[in-house]
């Protein structure tokens, strides 16, 4: 994770992306391989169609941020508790 975590409402562009992505999820763990992704998000403005048509993408897989969500002091702080402890999680 290079970034701040976006928050959770926020529309994104991913790089070579044509289809805008809503994100409603943050620090998800795939399935498949046990992966830490950054974001989980779905299509907008369809939104979420079912685990087909959710995407798990990094900070660093965004080319655009068109709208970057709704956030307040909750928000802020549990962005800043997660990020904390992804970065422990890292180091160790």
């Amino acid at each position: 994770m290079e970034e701040k975590l976006l928050p959770l409402g926020s529309v994104v562009l991913l790089k070579g992306g044509k289809k805008k992505l809503m994100v409603f999820g943050r620090l998800q763990i795939s399935n498949e391989d046990q992966q830490l992704w950054d974001y989980i998000a779905c299509l907008f403005p369809e939104g979420n169609l079912g685990p087909e048509y959710c995407f798990l993408f990094n900070h660093v897989d965004i080319a655009e941020v068109i709208y970057p969500g709704y956030t307040d002091e909750e928000d802020r702080h549990l962005i800043d508790h997660l990020s904390k402890s992804v970065s422990r999680e890292v180091a160790q």
